[in-house]
């Protein structure tokens, strides 16, 4: 008998052990090559871990374990052969699992006929329940792939895509039950870093507002073009990316980080988009943003969004990264304080846009307003600094053409001025 000791692989650097998420096979079943067999979470993301060779598995570690990198957390007997008539493991598919009575196959029978069956019909994996549970979505609301009629991460994110009646989570029922989950790695780890911000920084936070008049008649005007012709929609968050980058190259201390005694200053601009996710909010980061075009921004925004929602980030999308954008306003905020992201010295925050009366040339006007935070460490950043780094976003977003000539004034620029 020939045995393969699979170990859990670096996830990146500065990561030393990482927690089993969710096996997605049982002990006991023959796997490929290459075949997700299990998902692990660390303390930045969530990643596969695909069969290194094909072969009846036997588990060394549960769900829920944390396991060190390099640690073996299963066998894999590759001398065994497939099941006779056991055909190999395909992808799911969304289309419809009903089979017609004369369209079944017939059944295979099973090398193990009394092996038990680990999971009950409906009940969900451990990373299923945890995005259950934080997005209210109810057991009857998810149709089950998993092995033995078992509720997978997948299908939860599926339902969750097609969106389901909430009306049955509506109300308390009255009970007095408790429950307790463990928390994630990652939550963990957020946990800890959002607590050493607040004790090792000298956090403030100032505020600014901004008329969107002008970017909302921009994108009116030119979304259809946009989209047919960069094949991506025209969102707020790259006219607010391209504002946050020619800032940065103003007032570079914003852009810093401090280490020990020195003060570091980066000559680009890599700037973390704060996104949604089922495993919680995820920083993927956009590289030399301040080369970016609009079109090129809201493409990788999407690209890392999309990755981040089906669990695919992996912790190089989210290292580095030396400035950072949240996004409230998309759940309702009118005002936060963002923490800022270490070791990064600053971040922005948007929060929803509300029409509110203003003063426009001596008149009273109604205009789609959005309140900006900039949180920011003092220990590098003066008050000046900061609110004069806000003030330029705020110029350059209620004048979006000084985005194609950065911060100086077009008219300036063709006066020679």
């Amino acid at each position: 008998m020939s045995v393969l000791e699979m170990k859990v692989p670096s996830p990146g650097e500065s990561i030393s052990e990482v927690e089993i998420a969710q096996w997605l096979v049982a002990d006991g079943d023959y796997v490929e090559k290459d075949q997700p067999i299990a998902e692990v979470d660390s303390d930045k993301a969530t990643l596969e871990l695909p069969a290194e060779q094909s072969g009846v598995i036997t588990l060394k570690a549960g769900e829920g374990d944390v396991v060190k990198v390099g640690q073996v957390v299963c066998l894999i007997d590759t001398s065994a052969s497939r099941p006779e008539g056991a055909p190999a493991p395909v992808q799911p598919t969304v289309q419809s699992t009903e089979v017609k009575a004369e369209e079944k196959p017939a059944p295979v029978p099973s090398p193990d006929p009394v092996k038990p069956v680990n999971y009950a019909s409906g009940t969900p994996s451990v990373a299923a329940a945890k995005i259950m549970a934080e997005n209210n979505v109810p057991a009857q609301a998810v149709k089950a792939t998993g092995k033995d009629g078992r509720i997978t991460k997948q299908d939860v994110l599926a339902a969750m895509s097609a969106g389901f009646d909430t009306s049955a989570t509506a109300g308390w029922g009255g009970s007095r039950e408790q429950r307790r989950e463990k928390m994630s790695m990652l939550r963990r780890k957020i946990a800890e870093r959002l607590v050493s911000v607040k004790n090792e920084t000298a956090m403030l936070t100032t505020f600014n507002e901004v008329d969107m008049k002008p970017i909302m008649d921009i994108r009116k005007k030119y979304k259809d073009q946009f989209a047919k012709h960069h094949e991506v929609n025209l969102g707020f968050m790259s006219f607010f990316t391209k504002a946050v980058t020619e800032a940065l190259g103003l007032f570079p201390a914003v852009n810093a980080q401090i280490d020990g005694n020195d003060m570091i200053f980066h000559e680009y601009a890599d700037v973390g988009i704060a996104v949604s996710s089922p495993k919680g909010l995820m920083v993927p980061v956009l590289r030399n943003a301040e080369q970016m075009s609009l079109a090129d921004i809201e493409r990788e925004i999407k690209r890392l969004a999309v990755k981040a929602r089906d669990g695919k980030i992996t912790p190089d999308d989210m290292a580095g990264g030396t400035f950072t954008i949240t996004n409230g306003g998309v759940f309702g905020s009118m005002m936060s304080t963002p923490i800022i992201n270490p070791p990064q010295s600053a971040i922005l925050g948007m929060h929803n846009i509300v029409e509110r009366p203003v003063a426009i040339n001596g008149q009273v006007e109604i205009r789609p307003m959005m309140y900006l935070a900039l949180s920011y460490d003092h220990r590098i950043i003066d008050g000046k600094e900061s609110v004069s780094f806000l003030v330029k976003v705020k110029e350059m977003l209620e004048n979006p053409e000084r985005m194609l000539f950065g911060a100086k004034d077009p008219h300036a620029i063709l006066l020679g001025l």
